[in-house]
């Protein structure tokens, strides 16, 4: 198999099936169906998102569901996809499809043509990355990345793109041993891709459907660093491990 997208989904009943349909649709146009499969994540959802990917199992023979017992948060949605994940190449995007399909398909090539084991999507280094966004949401969202990325150390441009994609060994390398299950998640992969210097594509996306967001800029921003801290202090206890072990 190719190719496993996995959707990570907390109470998305009113997109879901128009999601999941559309990208059903556009995967299949381009490839046999037994080349994807798509891994609806389900995050503990309060509302009717389960019943009805269940419901939608029927009609799309490529969809499956995935249910965690709680909510765990975004992080704890896409690992649970990483490490079911069937696919020689395995992508998470969000619910809402934000950066489209022709991305989904634009990744998988450059991996199969031997670009990175892991392809990083960047609003960062896309000319139009930014359209659609208030100038205050433009600002903080930039200043913000700056940030985190002088704080981490690592050089990726936008570690908070919500579409990236790894190869299969990899991905449950990266994430079986995932500590961080909210949205910071994306900052311990990052920091695990640039210790093991893995080699990484950056490829530059734009966000085209802008669906109703649950980030609070200050609430989560704040949040985020407190989680960067501890990613980095989990980073060098476990590299300090490794070290006494070779010795």
């Amino acid at each position: 198999m190719r190719l496993t997208v996995i959707i990570p989904m907390y109470n998305e009943s009113a997109r879901i099936k128009s999601s999941l349909t559309t990208l059903h649709s556009a995967l299949e146009a381009a490839m046999p169906l037994e080349e994807f499969e798509i891994l609806a994540s389900n995050d503990g959802s309060t509302d009717q998102t389960p019943q009805i990917v269940s419901a939608l199992e029927k009609e799309l023979p490529r969809l499956r569901l995935l249910s965690l017992k709680q909510n765990e948060g975004k992080g704890g949605a896409v690992r649970l996809g990483m490490l079911e994940a069937k696919g020689d190449f395995v992508l998470f995007t969000d619910s809402d499809l934000a950066y489209g399909t022709d991305h989904i398909l634009a990744f998988l090539s450059a991996f199969e043509k031997g670009r990175g084991k892991a392809i990083l999507g960047s609003r960062a280094i896309c000319p139009e990355g930014y359209a659609g966004y208030t100038p205050l949401r433009r600002f903080l969202s930039k200043g913000y990345l700056f940030l985190i990325k002088t704080m981490a150390g690592f050089p990726y441009s936008d570690s908070q793109c919500g579409i990236k994609g790894f190869e299969n060994s990899l991905a449950k390398e990266l994430f079986d041993p995932l500590e961080t299950r909210g949205f910071a998640f994306d900052l311990e992969i990052l920091l695990q891709l640039h210790q093991k210097g893995v080699s990484v594509c950056q490829l530059p996306v734009a966000v085209i459907n802008h669906g109703t967001s649950t980030v609070h800029p200050v609430r989560d921003a704040l949040r985020m660093f407190r989680d960067l801290l501890k990613i980095k202090h989990s980073a060098r206890a476990r590299q300090k491990k490794e070290k006494k072990q070779k010795q």
